[in-house]
């Protein structure tokens, strides 16, 4: 008698079933990242229209986006923080914490402090160009209110999503954990954004930027890579930094731009795109290694190890490759729609020859005590990110 061969539906079955299981990210991580998104796509066209335009206004369509991001995280973490004070139930209130009567999730509050500081800078910002007319410097006094809100907004929403991705009952698939990705890149990018006086293609063979940048990205990379339960990261992240920034560079230019505000030295005819981005995906790629490495290795001494040898990772692996992408990027030939060169420049910027040239590489050399500063100032960053990860790594609300 020839025996059917019957199909393993107990598998399948508890694969079905394991699937149907998962954790679905709820509604509002999503418009927690989608908040994140508006801030970020608002602070990147306000630059444009500042450096394209000028400032006639202050109901810019980028002002727009930035507080309507602003506002829709901060309404979402006040609903979440009403539910959680007067509709109470085992599972939210278990993933919240309490502050003056109220109890809401920590990411909340911190996005709710974020939301509020930047709707107190519109105002302030309103007056301050009323005064003095336009910013000379990105980070004016209304700016930096504004920037510090944003980041206490879009880091609140990186811990909420934090909360939702540990809390996951999932642990091979948790819920969030990719949104969770998103919203660390789109931090790297603020962080990015902040740096960027300082950090221009023509900046890049001098001690400052590589001490800055070895200071202050590992900071910001390692504890979110972390505390992220993917496979790769702080590549992840990087990526998605990349991403981001890509699409500004190359999205930007194919609007057109008339400059409204005297003097004007470059008469652009598009919208401004920012310099292309940092190629921070290769040490973090370094920097993922280490993760994987030390991953089962648990204590104070292999966290020490794993800092230090992120440290070492990153810095080698950053100024190798941005040294030389840099001589590519401030060259003529990198003026193309890829890599759009030396168009960041605004309509106040002068033209002429050292557009092609590094700055300040005389006055501030990259010797080998600035690598020694920046690999110091690294592992310092590595270490407190390595610390702030495992932290990260237990919230729970």
């Amino acid at each position: 008698m020839n025996a059917a061969v019957l199909p393993n539906t107990g598998n399948a079955a508890a694969d079905v079933t394991s699937r149907a299981a998962s954790p679905a990210t709820p509604w509002y991580g999503r418009l927690i990242a989608l908040s994140a998104t508006f801030i970020l796509i608002g602070i990147v066209w306000d630059i444009s229209w500042h450096s394209a335009i000028g400032r006639d206004t202050f109901w810019t369509p980028a002002h727009i986006c930035i507080h309507l991001g602003g506002t829709l995280g901060g309404l979402v973490c006040g609903w979440l923080v009403l539910r959680a004070t007067f509709l109470p139930t085992t599972e939210n209130r278990g993933a919240t914490v309490g502050i003056w009567g109220f109890r809401g999730p920590l990411g909340a509050w911190v996005t709710i402090w974020g939301a509020l500081a930047m709707l107190t800078s519109a105002p302030f910002d309103n007056w301050w160009h009323d005064a003095y007319g336009l910013d000379v410097k990105i980070l004016s006094p209304p700016h930096s209110i504004l920037a510090a809100g944003m980041y206490f907004h879009v880091a609140g929403g990186l811990l909420l999503l934090l909360g939702m991705q540990n809390r996951s009952s999932d642990k091979a698939r948790p819920a969030g954990r990719w949104l969770f990705v998103y919203v660390a890149g789109i931090l790297i990018c603020l962080t990015a954004i902040m740096q960027t006086e300082e950090a221009l293609p023509n900046f890049q063979h001098t001690a400052k930027f590589f001490v800055v940048s070895c200071a202050v990205y590992p900071f910001f990379l390692i504890p979110a890579a972390r505390a992220a339960r993917v496979a790769w990261p702080a590549t992840s992240i990087a990526a998605v930094y990349m991403a981001l920034t890509c699409a500004a560079v190359w999205i930007l230019p194919l609007f057109p731009a008339t400059p409204m505000l005297a003097p004007i030295f470059n008469p652009v005819k598009n919208m401004v795109p920012p310099a292309f981005p940092l190629l921070l995906i290769a040490p973090a790629f370094a920097v993922d290694l280490f993760i994987r490495h030390f991953r089962s290795r648990t204590g104070w001494k292999m966290d020490l190890l794993f800092a230090l040898g992120a440290a070492v990772a990153f810095t080698g692996m950053f100024i190798a490759v941005q040294w030389y992408f840099s001589i590519y990027l401030i060259s003529p030939e990198a003026n193309n729609p890829v890599f759009v060169g030396s168009q960041f420049f605004t309509f106040a910027d002068r033209k002429g020859t050292f557009w092609h040239e590094f700055w300040n590489v005389r006055e501030d050399p990259l010797t080998v005590s600035a690598v020694v500063w920046a690999l110091g100032f690294a592992f310092a960053a590595s270490v407190a990110g390595t610390f702030l990860g495992n932290w990260m790594k237990m919230v729970r609300r």
